[in-house]
C-alpha cells in the first residue's frame, strides 16, 4: 500500500516532557484521514513537526514513498504540504488578496505583478466555491472568511497534502457545514487531507480513517465507517465518556441575578447591539442563553460583568444593585465570569499557572502580609487547585500557561473562578474548543454549581451543549430576547428557528 504520507515513530521533546512517544501517522492519497486526541494529546505537535515548526528528536518521514527531511515551512511547501493552523496566521492591515500571495508574490523589473494573481485567486474561489472579497482588509472579515483565505493560500501554493488544525473550533454551524463540503470537494479533485479535531460527529461526517493519540502516545488507527463514537471516545481518553448527563431534580430558590432593560451600544456601529434585555437567573438553575454567533450574546455578558459600559438598565446581584461597581467589588460581591476569550479576558499568558490562580485574591490575607506577598501560600493553594480539578501540565504551578494545551488553560480559569465560592456563575462558551473528555468534566462541574443551590448563567452556541446542560432557554436573536424554553418541551430543530428569527414566543418592545 502506497501512502502520501509515512511519519514513522516520531519522537518530540520539550525539556523533560516528551510531547510525542514513538507515534507512527501513515495517509492514503485521496483520503481525509481524521487525527484525533484529547487537548494536549500531541495532534498539534505532530502536524508541528510534518510542516517544519519542530524537529523530532527520532523518527523518519516519507512523502511518496521518500525518506525526507524538513526543516521549516518552506520544506513543507516545496513538498506540497500546506497547514491551516488553530490560530490564522494572516496579517490583519493586509487585504484578502495580499494575504493569498504573501510570500508568492510575481516581481517583474522590481514591480509587483497583482494582476495575474488576481485572476488565479478568483478562478480558486470560484471552482472551490470559497467566496471571497479580495480586496476586504482581514481585520474586517469574520472568522469563518478568514478560514476560506487560509485555505486559498494553501490552494494558490498547489498543495496536494493540505493540513486542518481544528478547524471548527471557531465557526457558526452554518460554516462547518460549508467548511466539510469544501473539504469532501478537495479531496475529490485529489488532495489527501489530515483533519485534526476532537469534535466525533463531524469526524464522523467527513473523514475515511482516523488515527488516535493519547498523552503523546499512539492508540490506533480506525474506519471510522465501522467504528462507533463510544468506541472513538474511549480510545481518546482511556475511558467510558458519558454522553448523558446525569442532574439531580430542579429545585429552584431566590433570585440571584437580575438584569433589567439592559441596552448596550456597540462601538463600532453605535446601533444597540443588546435591546432591553430584561431576565432572572434563581439559585438552583441554569439558564442559557442561546442564539448564532454576533446577535449580542458577548455584548450582554460584557455589560453585565463590567468589561464595557451599558447604556441604560440595572443589573442586581442579591437584591443589591451592582451596575455601577468595579469588576472587582463584583467578585467579591460573589460574581464569578468564566470568559469566552479565555487569551484575552481569562488569563494572563506570560504568567505561571499559580500566579494565574490568585488573580483575583492575591490582595487577601490568605495571600500577603503587610502588602509582601506570600509565594508559599500561593503555591500550596494552586497544588491543590492542580489535584482538585485535575490541571496537567509540564512544570505543575510552575508552567507558563501560554504553554499549556486549550483545555487545561481553561481548567486553570474555571479552578480559580469556582474556588471563590461565588452566588452566580456567568459561563460563556466555557467548552469551546475542547474535547469530550474535558467538555465532560466542565459541565459536571457546572451541574455541581447549580445542585449545590448556586445560579448559573451559561452562553453557548453549541445545540447539543444548550439542550443537554440548561434548565431554561432563553434565545437571544439581534440584540433581543425573542424566546423562553424548557429544554425537555422544544426540540433542536425549533430551537434553530427561534435562533435565526424565523420564530418567536416572547413580545419584545
Amino acid at each position: 500500500m502506497e501512502y502520501v504520507i509515512e511519519m514513522n515513530h516520531i519522537t518530540k521533546v520539550f525539556g523533560n516532557f516528551k510531547a510525542l512517544d514513538d507515534v507512527t501517522l501513515c495517509v492514503k492519497k485521496g483520503e481525509i484521514h481524521a487525527l484525533l486526541g484529547e487537548n494536549g494529546a500531541g495532534k498539534s505537535t505532530l502536524m508541528s513537526v510534518l510542516f517544519g515548526l519542530y524537529q523530532a528528536e527520532a523518527g523518519e518521514i516519507k512523502i511518496n514513498g521518500k525518506p525526507v527531511k524538513i526543516n521549516n515551512p518552506n520544506d513543507a511547501n516545496n513538498l506540497s504540504i500546506g497547514m491551516v493552523h488553530q490560530h490564522f496566521k494572516l496579517v490583519h492591515n493586509f487585504t484578502v488578496l495580499e494575504s493569498i500571495v504573501l510570500g508568492r508574490e510575481t516581481v517583474r523589473g522590481g514591480f509587483l505583478k497583482m494582476d495575474e494573481a488576481r485572476k488565479k485567486v478568483i478562478e480558486l474561489s470560484e471552482r472551490y466555491k470559497l467566496k471571497i472579497n479580495p480586496d476586504a482588509y482581514i481585520s474586517d472579515i469574520t472568522v469563518g472568511m478568514q478560514q476560506r483565505v487560509e485555505i486559498l493560500k494553501m490552494l494558490y501554493c498547489d498543495n496536494d497534502i493540505l493540513i486542518f488544525d481544528e478547524p471548527t473550533a471557531v465557526l457558526t454551524p452554518q460554516e462547518i457545514d460549508e467548511l466539510m463540503k469544501i473539504m469532501k470537494n478537495l479531496v475529490d479533485e485529489g488532495k489527501s487531507i489530515i483533519f485534526i479535531s476532537h469534535k466525533l460527529n463531524e469526524i464522523k461526517a467527513v473523514a475515511n480513517r482516523c488515527t488516535v493519540l493519547r498523552k503523546g502516545k499512539y492508540i490506533g488507527t480506525i474506519d471510522v465507517d465501522t467504528a462507533t463514537k463510544e468506541t472513538m471516545s474511549e480510545m481518546m481518553v482511556g475511558r467510558k465518556v458519558n454522553f448523558h448527563l446525569d442532574k439531580a431534580d430542579l429545585k429552584t430558590g431566590d433570585t440571584v441575578l437580575e438584569v433589567k432593560d439592559l441596552t448596550v451600544i456597540s462601538k463600532a456601529s453605535h446601533k444597540n447591539v443588546v435591546n432591553d434585555v430584561s431576565f432572572q437567573v434563581k439559585k438552583g438553575e441554569i439558564v442559557c442563553i442561546a442564539g448564532i454567533d454576533g446577535n449580542g450574546q458577548s455584548e450582554l455578558v460584557y455589560g453585565i460583568t463590567g468589561l464595557i459600559p451599558i447604556q441604560r438598565g440595572q443589573v442586581v446581584l442579591n437584591g443589591k444593585d451592582i451596575t455601577k461597581e468595579s469588576i472587582r467589588k463584583k467578585c467579591l460581591d460573589g460574581l464569578a465570569h468564566i470568559p469566552e476569550d479565555r487569551h484575552k479576558h481569562g488569563l494572563v499568558l506570560d504568567y505561571t499557572l499559580q500566579q494565574n490562580a490568585v488573580l483575583q485574591t492575591y490582595y487577601k490575607t490568605r495571600f500577603q502580609k503587610n502588602g509582601f506577598i506570600r509565594f508559599g501560600a500561593i503555591k500550596e493553594y494552586a497544588k491543590k487547585l492542580i489535584a482538585q480539578y485535575d490541571i496537567r501540565s509540564g512544570q505543575g504551578e510552575e508552567s507558563i500557561v501560554r504553554d499549556m494545551s486549550g483545555g487545561n488553560q481553561q481548567k486553570v480559569i474555571i479552578a480559580r473562578e469556582l474556588d471563590r465560592n461565588p452566588d452566580m456563575v456567568i459561563a460563556v462558551q466555557p467548552t469551546r474548543g475542547l474535547d469530550v473528555g474535558a467538555a465532560e468534566y466542565i459541565h459536571s462541574q457546572l451541574i455541581k454549581q447549580r445542585d449545590e443551590g448556586k445560579a448559573v448563567l451559561l452562553v453557548s452556541l453549541e445545540l447539543d451543549e444548550v439542550m443537554e446542560v440548561s434548565d431554561r432557554i432563553l434565545v437571544m436573536y439581534e440584540g433581543e430576547i425573542v424566546a423562553d424554553l424548557a429544554p425537555k418541551s422544544v426540540t433542536a430543530q425549533e430551537l434553530g428557528l427561534y435562533m435565526s428569527g424565523s420564530k418567536r414566543n416572547i413580545k419584545t418592545k
